[in-house]
């Protein structure tokens, strides 16, 4: 299961992520809380502080008080953009609100559209939550029989229901980090033919919703994410070698895109607020 990484060879890896040369971290099945090592990586304990911090900041605004539907809205508009961006569909926001013909968006764009009905589900059924938002994903991109149905390899089947015994309660590890594990063991491993990265980024905000860091949604993780692009793909590379350090530079990249997403969050605050 997922859990404590296995100890470093004379390499300093953890050993090859499973059969098939699927990439991603192999992990010792343990009884102990299984994520509680990582906030012993170097870094990693004093970034995801610093990431609850900076939600703090935004969920103290005071036009939440009367707005935070109005927020939270724009938030998953603002999300799904940059989702879709990540993805190669990369439009600028006013040409998303004026409506914008592409099948990638639009995927990103149902998927925000209902994080807000899922969250109570998703730490209950996780798989079927998973399910659900491929669907949305990509429809119109996929078969409607392929839709929502993960590839059935043994390891990706064993993965996925490791990663959902974690969702469900298996670990009591800060929101951020349980929040990008989800997201890279989900993009790392590609369990849908098409429309995997857009549901790995909405799995990972269903986490912290779920997990009471940000319970309205009103960050922007996906924005933080689309900022430190660059970095995007080399981090999760990293987090898929399995060694410490690897893991460690992923967990860090989440929580600095998580507090870009916070900054985002107080900027459609300020703009709320100026009518």
């Amino acid at each position: 299961m997922l859990g404590v990484p296995q100890g470093a060879g004379r390499d300093g890896g953890l050993g090859p992520a499973g059969p098939a040369g699927t990439p991603g971290v192999r992990w010792a099945t343990v009884s102990a809380d299984p994520l509680a090592p990582l906030l012993d990586l170097p870094g990693v304990r004093a970034a995801a502080d610093g990431a609850r911090a900076a939600v703090d900041r935004l969920l103290a605004h005071r036009v939440l008080r009367q707005r935070s539907a109005e927020v939270s809205a724009e938030s998953a508009l603002r999300g799904a953009r940059a989702s879709a961006a990540l993805d190669g569909a990369d439009h600028p926001l006013e040409e998303v609100r004026a409506g914008v013909d592409n099948p990638v968006l639009q995927g990103a764009l149902r998927v925000s559209a209902e994080l807000g009905r899922l969250a109570g589900t998703w730490e209950r059924a996780p798989a079927q939550v998973l399910a659900r938002l491929h669907v949305l994903a990509a429809a119109g991109l996929l078969p409607e029989a392929a839709l929502g149905r993960p590839m059935g390899d043994p390891e990706t089947s064993a993965r996925l229901a490791a990663l959902a015994r974690l969702v469900a309660g298996g670990t009591a590890a800060p929101a951020v980090v349980l929040a990008a594990v989800v997201h890279a063991e989900l993009r790392v491993l590609m369990p849908f033919r098409v429309g995997s990265g857009v549901v790995a980024r909405a799995a990972s905000r269903l986490t912290v919703i779920s997990r009471g860091l940000d319970p309205k949604s009103l960050a922007v993780p996906e924005v933080g994410h689309l900022e430190l692009a660059a970095e995007y793909g080399d981090a999760l590379s990293a987090y898929a070698t399995g060694k410490p350090t690897g893991i460690g530079r992923w967990l860090q990249h989440c929580c600095a895109a998580t507090e870009l997403g916070a900054r985002e969050g107080l900027a459609i605050c300020e703009a709320a607020l100026r009518g």
